[in-house]
């Protein structure tokens, strides 16, 4: 590889021309040179020597001053480098190697000047290793007694070559200059530096390259925020911020990009006000901050601002236009022993969000430094939980109708009838909820239709593939396969982001897949455990400006992407397309759910969406915009993270749209067990969801009336139906209880049977629906939209209320547990 050239700050290289001014030339030279009139320097006269009145170049030059301490082995080098900074005005005294700490220590000098060993008697191969280090291993004595790191140094080199002199710089030293040079040059050069004194980067106060705290400077902070009364105190928060990129972007474009993230993201917080009143930085590249005065609450919502407002934008780094996943670690000053272990503890924190990806702070917790929990008890509830899960159907039928019934009789005894006036509430429930069906299947039938064309050219696309191969080895080639003949008229990469727990076979098929076509991206997400994390990790390397997200069954239609892109070029964020069972044949479960997708893809999502002004995504064949997705994320500690995602995006402004017309193929469960578990998992995620953003959206000013009483069916009423149902039961106890038995109960109560019918016929209308609105090739299976019916009405409705109040006891227990729902290859339905 050929030399490059190195910039350095020393003097001319020497020269026979040049050698007349040599810094420890003999006395001969010297006499020769003008030094003469330094006889301290030069020696006595020479007898032959001509004189000259002729002024010396350099007679005008300042005098120098200050000590200067002299470093090197004794002998004749050094003493003609002494004589030399004497002749200039300064102070000298000597130390020889390993003796600096000690001269330092009786006589702190101004500046040090160093000779290096290395190369006074010229190349000799026969020197060892040690001989040639002689020079850094100066350097490093300097630079390690106390005091050292801030003294100039300065090296007097015999063979200035250009690799030599880089590696006295890297390693500490300030200026190299050759022997040769002249006396004055050296004096101006200790000038400059004592004028200048160079100091570490870590030693200054703020960071002269980022404007931040070096760390030394922000711990000796922290620490004497640490250090005031708690009563003056009030609070305060130590935070630090990671970037779950930065090893990938180090490994590409090298260590500078450490400081220039911190710069970028400190320039985020100082744009965002004064929530932080200190910022700092490390070399690891993460942005420290002190927020001392604020509550817990208060930092945790500022620090989540941050994130947000850091994911969503784009920045340049080493040249190179970034995305960046902002992973900040918090705890609270009052938790905090000293500065050092706080920073510890919060970027332990950092390490948790990393896995995650999905832009919360996380709060530090003792658990995530690993520490063994020695003869630690197991926590009562675990005991006692997976024996409350085991006897779930008893608690629901305790909770739902024996609770009720004693309730009813006691309250009786006391003069109220509350059976009686819950039997009407629970008749008004039933009518309500088959209303609300009725009017979204006639809403659904003037759905706002997808534009014809474009408002933009279709720009660069990304589909997401979130996959945790062990479940999906057997259909991932097919899907894969699938998404490379999607027609899209610009670029569309296909990023297959998963996660395994060991190397499986189908990786090496899938490697190959990708070095035959460059469009197929595979980005394993080391660390993983759930989708949301698979789909965090690959919404920063996506370069997409708009996403598909899909799950690892599925099979788009060939113009996905074209028609996705009608939509958001037209003033929308999100649309969701239709999910279409493509395995009906396989069993009696998949073509239930075949006709009950056709009832929630193409008709009650288009009707509630038209009925209340918003749409929801369902967690595949959805298309984002990129940076809404990449301020959004997913959060995986929900069990259904797309409606999370939903309602978080709505609550920004965000646009939704549905289209039925815009399919994607998946496979259905086909036992009843994994329909079971698939359910079970969405009922609760549904319930989490609904805790944690109904009030909050009922009380956002951003959704309008119409919109929040959409909310309140969608994530309210929805929760409350299941267990309303079940009131029938307890109610019918109570009537004969009070009647004196069964026999005696008028069952001809004429609104009663009205009530009953109008109920019975939402069934029969939903599936009509669904058929009438159905893809092609399940509307020609009418007999299976019959069986529906008939299945609905009788069992599968019951089913889902039933897996919806188990659901509720779950997350009451805190049984959170994800069961996947097992994919194989399967029969698809013929599509015509």
């Amino acid at each position: 590889m050929q030399e490059r050239t190195i910039p350095v700050l020393t003097s001319h290289q020497p020269s026979p021309q040049d050698s007349s001014v040599a810094l420890l030339g003999n006395a001969d030279t010297a006499v020769h040179s003008g030094l003469g009139r330094h006889p301290e320097l030069a020696g006595a006269p020479h007898a032959d020597a001509p004189r000259t009145d002729a002024p010396h170049p350099h007679a005008d030059a300042p005098a120098g001053g200050g000590h200067v301490l002299v470093v090197g082995t004794p002998g004749p080098r050094v003493d003609r480098l002494t004589q030399t900074l004497r002749s200039t005005g300064h102070e000298v005294s000597h130390a020889p190697p390993g003796k600096v700490n000690q001269q330092v220590q009786q006589a702190p000098p101004d500046a040090v000047v160093a000779l290096d060993e290395h190369g006074r008697h010229g190349p000799d191969p026969s020197r060892t290793p040690g001989d040639q280090r002689a020079g850094l291993d100066l350097i490093r004595e300097v630079r390690t007694i106390p005091g050292g790191r801030a003294l100039p140094l300065v090296m007097v080199t015999a063979t200035p070559e250009p690799a030599g002199i880089v590696d006295m710089l890297r390693n500490g030293a300030d200026d190299c200059i050759p022997e040769a040079s002249d006396p004055v040059e050296l004096s101006a050069r200790i000038e400059a530096k004592l004028r200048r004194v160079p100091v570490p980067v870590e030693s200054l106060l703020l960071d002269p390259r980022t404007g931040l705290y070096s760390h030394p400077h922000f711990l000796d902070e922290l620490d004497r925020e640490l250090q005031r009364p708690e009563a003056s105190r009030r609070g305060g928060v130590i935070a630090v911020v990671g970037v779950a990129e930065i090893g990938a972007l180090e490994a590409r474009l090298g260590p500078r990009v450490r400081r220039e993230v911190a710069e970028r993201l400190a320039g985020v917080a100082e744009r965002l006000g004064s929530f932080c009143d200190r910022l700092g930085w490390d070399d690891d590249g993460h942005l420290l901050m002190l927020m001392p005065g604020v509550d817990e609450e208060t930092a945790r919502r500022a620090l989540q601002k941050f994130a947000n407002t850091v994911a969503g934008t784009r920045f340049v780094v080493a040249d190179e236009n970034v995305r960046l996943t902002p992973a900040i670690g918090w705890l609270p000053l009052a938790e905090c022993p000293d500065g050092t272990q706080a920073i510890a503890k919060a970027r332990d924190a950092v390490q948790e969000a990393i896995r995650h990806r999905d832009l919360r702070p996380v709060r530090y917790a003792p658990w995530m430094r690993g520490a063994p929990h020695r003869h630690r008890r197991r926590p009562l509830g675990s005991l006692i939980r997976p024996a409350l899960s085991a006897l779930s159907p008893v608690l629901t039928l305790l909770l739902g109708v024996g609770v009720p019934f004693v309730l009813y009789q006691q309250t009786y005894e006391l003069g109220w009838d509350l059976g009686s006036a819950m039997y009407w509430v629970v008749v008004a429930g039933l009518v309500l909820s088959a209303l609300l069906i009725v009017l979204e299947c006639l809403y659904s039938l003037d759905s706002t239709p997808r534009p014809e064309k474009p408002g933009q050219p279709y720009p660069p696309a990304s589909a997401v593939i979130a996959a945790y191969l062990p479940n999906e080895a057997a259909t991932i080639v097919d899907t894969v396969e699938s998404f490379l003949r999607l027609d899209y008229p610009n670029e569309l990469e296909i990023v297959l982001a998963y996660n395994t727990p060991h190397p499986l076979p189908v990786e090496e098929t899938l490697r190959e897949i990708a070095a035959r076509d460059p469009r197929l991206v595979l980005l394993p997400v080391a660390g993983s455990t759930s989708k949301a994390q698979n789909i965090n990790a690959a919404v920063t390397r996506v370069r997409g400006e708009f996403v598909g997200i899909f799950d690892a069954d599925h099979h788009p239609a060939p113009t996905a992407f074209r028609d996705a892109w009608h939509w958001l070029s037209n003033g929308y964020d999100v649309v969701q397309g239709h999910c279409v069972i493509r395995n009906g044949d396989s069993s009696r479960v998949a073509k239930l759910v075949a006709v009950e997708f056709e009832a929630i893809y193409a008709v009650s999502h288009p009707g509630r969406t038209r009925l209340y002004g918003f749409g929801v995504f369902g967690g595949s064949n959805g298309f984002w915009r990129t940076d809404l997705l990449a301020r959004t994320r997913m959060h995986g500690s929900m069990l259904t993270e797309d409606i999370d995602s939903t309602l978080r995006a709505l609550n920004e402004g965000s646009r939704f749209a549905v289209d039925r017309t815009l399919i994607s193929r998946e496979l259905a469960p086909t036992t009843l067990k994994a329909l079971w578990n698939q359910r079970s998992r969405w009922a609760q995620g549904w319930l989490q969801v609904s805790l944690k953003h109904l009030w909050q959206g009922l009380r956002s000013p951003v959704f309008t009336v119409r919109q929040k009483l959409g909310m309140f069916v969608l994530l309210g009423w929805r929760e409350i139906q299941p267990w309303l149902t079940l009131q029938i039961l307890p109610i019918l106890l109570y009537s004969a209880w009070r009647a004196g038995g069964f026999e005696r109960l008028d069952w001809a109560v004429p609104i009663c049977v009205l009530a009953v019918v109008f109920t019975m016929a939402a069934g029969p209308v939903q599936a009509l629906f669904a058929w009438r609105l159905a893809v092609p090739e399940l509307r020609q299976r009418s007999p299976w939209f019959w069986s529906y019916f008939f299945v609905s009405t009788f069992f599968y409705s019951h089913f889902k209320n039933l897996v919806a109040r188990q659901a509720h006891l779950k997350e009451a227990l805190g049984d959170r547990q994800w069961r996947v729902t097992p994919r194989a290859a399967a029969k698809a339905v013929a599509r015509r």
